[in-house]
């Protein structure tokens, strides 16, 4: 008998970011992490990064293993336009395999590169006290059961709900204020995580919002971000939506938290101006 394969999807994704200078930027130098990766259960078909006012760009891979295009424009100008078009296949996760022990995590943790990913960060510090709540709530439980656990947790303290903090909030300034974005509900969920010895991983990307759209209706969204810990392997889950990871989730970059992961980030001389705007569109095509 053939094997059934799992139900694939095709996205095509178009995230566009237009920045406009109160006055022409004398030259500016440029970094996105915009570019979808090919990963087990998710494969980019195409994906291209152009830029206007127009300018050679290149790509590297960066440390976390993130595809990173770059550019520079040198001459005057007043607008910057960067567009980012993908087109991504996708499946739904695999079962969860047997959640190793808490002593052989730890065991695997000491002396390997997940020591990356269990050591906090600016933006993942919080007081002893949420570690000691998120302990008590995870108490007798597996890895995988305490990843769902301290997720809801945090998804329980703080609400979505955007334009309430920025790019630089703490999750410390997340959690006390009790709302945020689901950049600020990831890096609370790492912050307890990784205080309970669990290894996680920040992961930008995009989240399609709706899981069973219609094929070829485009459909405005936005970036998302969650998290992936780490249990014999790495294993996605997204606290904002309380639920796995998804064929409706698609992976750019991954890293400690925002900072290793920033979509556009890079320098310009000038006089400064106001927030990029950011739109982001599916169109699901298979």
């Amino acid at each position: 008998m053939t094997p059934t394969l799992p139900p694939t999807r095709r996205l095509r994704i178009r995230h566009t970011t237009s920045v406009s200078y109160a006055q022409a930027a004398v030259s500016s130098h440029n970094e996105v992490r915009m570019t979808p990766l090919t990963l087990p259960g998710q494969t980019t078909l195409d994906a291209r990064v152009t830029v206007n006012p127009t300018t050679p760009t290149w790509s590297y891979w960066d440390y976390w293993g993130t595809q990173v295009t770059g550019f520079d424009l040198m001459d005057p100008h007043e607008n910057l336009t960067i567009t980012a078009s993908s087109l991504v296949e996708t499946s739904p996760p695999e079962p969860l395999a047997a959640a190793p022990t808490w002593q052989e995590v730890t065991e695997q943790t000491t002396n390997s590169r997940l020591l990356e990913f269990i050591a906090p960060t600016v933006r993942t510090t919080v007081p002893p006290r949420l570690v000691k709540k998120a302990r008590k709530a995870a108490v007798d439980l597996d890895p995988h059961e305490t990843a769902v656990t301290v997720s809801a947790l945090v998804a329980d303290r703080v609400a979505y709900l955007p334009g309430v903090t920025g790019v630089n909030t703490s999750a410390t300034e997340a959690w006390e204020q009790g709302a945020g974005v689901c950049q600020d509900i990831a890096h609370v969920t790492i912050a307890l995580l990784r205080g309970l010895g669990l290894p996680t991983r920040y992961v930008s990307g995009y989240l399609h919002p709706e899981r069973d759209a219609e094929l070829h209706r485009p459909v405005a969204g936005q970036s998302h971000a969650w998290i992936e810990y780490w249990a014999g392997d790495w294993y996605a889950y997204d606290p904002t939506n309380r639920t796995r990871a998804n064929e409706s989730h698609v992976v750019v970059g991954r890293g400690r938290d925002y900072d290793d992961v920033t979509p556009h980030k890079g320098i310009y001389r000038g006089v400064a101006g106001g927030p990029p705007e950011v739109r982001v569109e599916f169109t699901r095509v298979g």
